[in-house]
């Protein structure tokens, strides 16, 4: 493995990490400089929805930097880092982490799409969360629970993501092939609770530096309308 796991934060030091993770994004040179995003066009075709709430999970790379991207972007009234695309049976990291279990490392959206559409979730997914066109890898980690994936919930969710994916394969925003793969939703399993609310907990841990930080700081470059200084998290501050 190219990251590790293993830490853990008490609940009562997340309210001083939240406030720390604000400072070190506003002021640390790693979180401007690693990662560039990829500047891409809103999606042609997209929902109009007067639901109040709807789903969708995202599947790129490591949960904590989708998860911590997806909790700074207004509409979103929650995130979850878990796994989608096997059984609950082989839903755990150490199984996952095998790479045979079908799932993938997801994180499941509830959004409000009066506020956000599924399109503006997936043009920031595509463009900050992840790079679409590494193939069953991200970065420093690799194998297929690494995989791009979206697991379409509705069949307007998977009408909006194939007309999307063919619309940036024609204006060429990537310089190499889309390989996001787009998938019926068949069932999202939460992951340990050591890994909700990774990046906000652990803002100085050295993968969320130099993976993530970054992602954060794109998403409020690239989207300033769209972006929250406070992220949603799963796990409220105790007062």
């Amino acid at each position: 493995m190219a990251r590790s796991k293993s830490v853990q934060t008490s609940d009562r030091s997340l309210t001083r990490l939240t406030a720390a993770f604000a400072a070190l994004l506003a002021f640390s040179p790693i979180a401007a400089a690693q990662e560039p995003a990829v500047v891409i066009p809103p999606p042609s075709l997209d929902e109009k929805s007067s639901a109040s709430t709807e789903i969708a999970v995202f599947a790129g790379g490591c949960f904590w930097g989708v998860q911590g991207v997806f909790q700074h972007l207004k509409g979103v009234k929650k995130a979850v880092s878990g796994y989608s695309g096997g059984t609950a049976a082989t839903a755990d990291y150490e199984t996952v982490s095998g790479g045979k279990t079908g799932h993938a490392e997801a994180v499941e959206v509830t959004f409000d799409p009066r506020d956000v559409t599924y399109g503006r979730l997936l043009q920031v997914f595509f463009s900050v969360a992840h790079n679409p066109t590494q193939l069953n890898y991200q970065g420093p980690d690799h194998g297929p629970q690494y995989r791009s994936a979206l697991f379409t919930v509705t069949d307007e969710q998977k009408r909006i993501a194939d007309a999307y994916i063919a619309q940036l394969g024609k204006s060429a925003a990537f310089p190499a092939r889309i390989v996001t793969q787009v998938s019926p939703f068949k069932g999202f399993y939460a992951a340990e609770d050591y890994h909700q609310d990774f990046l906000t907990r652990n803002p100085t841990h050295p993968y969320i530096v130099y993976n993530d930080l970054p992602k954060i700081e794109n998403l409020r470059t690239l989207f300033p309308e769209a972006f929250q200084a406070n992220p949603v998290l799963v796990f409220k501050p105790k007062s």
